[in-house]
C-alpha cells in the first residue's frame, strides 16, 4: 500500500471516529430528552383548544419519541460541528482553526432562532389559515401523531435553513466556496428558496411570503458574510506575500 492509499485509509477512519462520536452524541442526547419529555410535550400543548386523540397505544410512544428527537437534533448540532472542525482542523493554519471554532455556538444558536421562528410565527399562522378553511364546514379533531408530526415539518426545517449564512461563512473561510459563486447563483437560489417556501405553506399569499422573505434575507446575509471573509482572507494572503518578501 502507497502513502496515498495510506492517507486516504486515514482519513476515512478519522470520518468514521467523527461520524460514531457524533452518533453516540445523539443517542445520549435522545435518552436525555426522553427523560424530560412528558414536561416539553405538556409545554408544546399549552394553549391547544383541541383535544388531541391517541388511535393506538403505541402512537404517543412515538409522539415521543419525535418531540425527544427534535430536541436531540439541536443539542447534536454544536457537537457535531465541533466533530466536522476536528476532521478539517489539520488542513488549518492556527487562525484558521480559531476562526471556525468560533463558528460552532452560532450554529446551535442560529437553529434555535429558526426553530423558533417555525413555531411562534409560520406554525401559528399556517394552523390559523387551515383551521379558518374549516370552520362552521367540518368537526376538527386531530390525532397526537399527525399534530406533532405537522408541527415539526414546519418548524424543523427552519432550524437548518437559519444556519446558512454561518455554514456560508465556514465554506469561504476553507476556500470550497467564494462570494462570485453565490451572486452568480443568486437567481437559482431565489428559485429554490420560493419552492421551498411553497412547498412547506399552504396555498395562501400571506403564508408564502411570511416564508419566502426571512429565506431570501437568510441568503442575502449570507452572501455579504461570505464577502466579509473573502475578502479578509485575501487580505491575509497578501499580508502573508509581503511577509515573505520581506524576509527572503
Amino acid at each position: 500500500m502507497d502513502k496515498k492509499e495510506m492517507l486516504f485509509v486515514d482519513h476515512l477512519e478519522e470520518l468514521r471516529k467523527r461520524i460514531l462520536l457524533t452518533l453516540a452524541a445523539f443517542l445520549l442526547s435522545l435518552c436525555g430528552s426522553f427523560v424530560y419529555v412528558q414536561n416539553i410535550y405538556a409545554w408544546l400543548i399549552r394553549d391547544l383548544d383541541h383535544e388531541l386523540a391517541v388511535l393506538g397505544p403505541s402512537e404517543i410512544l412515538w409522539v415521543y419519541f419525535m418531540i425527544s428527537g427534535v430536541v436531540a437534533i439541536a443539542l447534536t448540532i454544536p457537537i457535531a460541528a465541533h466533530q466536522i472542525w476536528l476532521f478539517v482542523k489539520p488542513a488549518l493554519s492556527k487562525k484558521e482553526q480559531k476562526i471556525t471554532l468560533s463558528y460552532i455556538p452560532g450554529l446551535f444558536m442560529l437553529f434555535i432562532t429558526g426553530l423558533s421562528f417555525g413555531y411562534f410565527v409560520v406554525y401559528p399562522t399556517v394552523l390559523g389559515f387551515l383551521l379558518s378553511l374549516s370552520e362552521g364546514q367540518f368537526q376538527t379533531m386531530f390525532t397526537s401523531e399527525r399534530y406533532f408530526k405537522f408541527m415539526i415539518n414546519l418548524t424543523l426545517p427552519f432550524g437548518f435553513l437559519f444556519e446558512i449564512p454561518l455554514v456560508v461563512m465556514f465554506l469561504t473561510s476553507l476556500g470550497v466556496i467564494n462570494p462570485m459563486f453565490l451572486s452568480k447563483a443568486r437567481k437559482l437560489s431565489y428559485f429554490l428558496l420560493v419552492v421551498v417556501s411553497i412547498l412547506i405553506t399552504p396555498p395562501d399569499f400571506m403564508s408564502d411570503i411570511l416564508v419566502t422573505v426571512p429565506l431570501l434575507i437568510l441568503y442575502e446575509c449570507s452572501v455579504t458574510l461570505s464577502k466579509i471573509v473573502y475578502r479578509k482572507k485575501l487580505k491575509q494572503s497578501s499580508d502573508n506575500v509581503i511577509k515573505m518578501k520581506k524576509t527572503s
